[in-house]
């Protein structure tokens, strides 16, 4: 029998290589991918720190493979797939939603309540493996001259267009983002190619705010922590001639400071997009957002649209996407690429996928 190895995650600190059955075309719809590479997501340090996230854990009883940015080569179709064949690159959009209830129908399938994430516990494998299964209609093919390792950058550029779009920048807004990891910094690209006028990147560390003026030739500001959220909210708005406020803002760190800051930075009738994930309660200005009548809205991953425009960024090259690429781990190592990420060194860290790596270093998960 065919074997798929796979980084399986037992807990807190505890991975393993190990051989599971490779998957199989079970629908005609079905692609299978050979993964090439896979991003690592700040969700993956926090499964790889704590075991899980917002309830849902893995465990020794049941482990469950890692991650879900990547992008690989086409293995095989099942009989009603046209667009794809064996031999294609794509970026894969790893969520597999009912199709049927109110909210897929709607065209919101990121809410179908019977979604099938790729990395979910309990039972949903990630793509950290050799061989990948997906609806064919959730890949993606890349355009010529992109390459695999900008492929794996399609899951985070469709979350920045998510949030991008839930907000409706519009030709002349000002944005101010708060947090300059790769979300934020995608964020603020992608909200420039929507006509965003001004962006203000937001962070606490200095060397991700040297990062935001190089990358985004973003206008930054590094809150001053001995004053308060109204305060450091008013410097940015007097430094950046935002006038009554900013038109937008992306939340992208998940902060409560920040948060509470975001606030406060708005106009009047201005709009709040929550893409960071942080505590699950925090203390909130509600009357400030009440009397401004803020327009607040939640992001989840990605929804309709959302990916085509990540593919519209990689094939146009308008976002200097490479830069974001930090160092990229064989395989075998892929709890040194978390641990990376977890000490915060890098922007994007990647692993190469199963046989990619250089055959004569061990293995020591």
């Amino acid at each position: 029998m065919a074997t798929n190895p796979t980084v399986m995650l037992y807990g807190p600190g505890r991975a393993h290589i190990e051989d599971t059955r490779e998957p199989e075309i079970t629908h005609p719809t079905d692609a299978i991918v050979r993964i090439k590479y896979i991003g690592v997501c700040g969700s993956d340090v926090h499964f790889w720190n704590h075991g899980g996230i917002n309830g849902k854990y893995v465990s020794e009883s049941q482990p469950l493979s890692m991650g879900h940015e990547a992008s690989g080569t086409v293995h095989a179709v099942g009989s009603a797939v046209t667009h794809l064949k064996p031999g294609d690159n794509v970026a894969i959009e790893p969520g597999q939603p009912c199709r049927s209830c109110v909210r897929c129908k709607e065209g919101l399938y990121n809410l179908c309540p019977d979604m099938k994430f790729a990395a979910c516990p309990p039972d949903n494998p990630g793509c950290l493996a050799k061989y990948f299964k997906i609806p064919a209609d959730f890949c993606y093919k890349l355009p010529p001259g992109v390459s695999l390792q900008e492929g794996v950058l399609a899951e985070p550029l469709a979350v920045a267009a998510h949030g991008v779009r839930m907000v409706g920048i519009k030709p002349g807004d000002s944005v101010v983002v708060f947090g300059s990891g790769t979300i934020g910094l995608l964020c603020g690209a992608v909200a420039k190619l929507y006509g965003a006028k001004r962006v203000v990147a937001v962070d606490v560390l200095e060397h991700k705010l040297d990062f935001a003026r190089s990358f985004n030739n973003s206008a930054t500001f590094k809150p001053d922590m001995n004053l308060t959220p109204e305060e450091n909210a008013a410097r940015i708005v007097a430094e950046n001639d935002l006038g009554l406020g900013a038109d937008a803002v992306i939340e992208a760190s998940g902060a409560e400071t920040s948060i509470v800051t975001a606030v406060h930075v708005l106009r009047p009738g201005g709009s709040f997009v929550q893409t960071g994930l942080g505590k699950p309660v925090i203390n909130f200005p509600i009357v400030t957002m009440s009397e401004k009548e803020l327009h607040m809205h939640g992001s989840f991953r990605y929804n309709a649209g959302d990916y085509q425009v990540a593919l519209d960024v990689l094939e146009a090259g308008t976002i200097p996407l490479e830069r974001l690429r930090t160092k990229t781990f064989d395989f075998e190592h892929a709890t040194d690429a978390w641990e990376e990420t977890k000490q915060g060194r890098g922007i994007k860290n990647m692993i190469r996928g199963y046989g990619y790596g250089d055959p004569t270093r061990a293995a020591h998960l």
